[in-house]
């Protein structure tokens, strides 16, 4: 896992997500979305924090529509948490960089 946010597509959400091995926390987001440009910098610092527990990953639903169908997105920014390729929480809306900590800490 790296100290920075990968952004997936459908090409390869399978190898970074379903395939992946441990946590990983997936952001479904848009680039008209102001909630999800704030909670940017949380996700960066997050990244950093919990490199090697905790792969973050960025998946843009305008660019990727098919994948947000798939996860049932209805709502920006959705995150879900994912271990060993299998959905174990989901959060809505913009959150906090302690509410995502916890969310983590909570799954680790």
């Amino acid at each position: 896992m790296t100290t920075t946010i990968q952004s997936a597509g459908a090409d390869d959400f399978n190898r970074l997500v379903l395939s992946a091995q441990g946590l990983g926390l997936v952001d479904f987001w848009a680039p008209w979305c102001g909630p999800c440009r704030a909670m940017a910098p949380a996700l960066e610092d997050l990244a950093a924090d919990y490199a090697g527990d905790c792969a973050i990953i960025k998946v843009d639903i305008e660019a990727h529509p098919d994948l947000g169908k798939q996860f049932n997105i209805g709502s920006l920014p959705t995150l879900v948490l994912f271990r060993d390729g299998a959905e174990i929480a989901r959060v809505i809306g913009n959150k906090s960089r302690t509410q995502l900590a916890a969310l983590l800490d909570e799954n680790l």
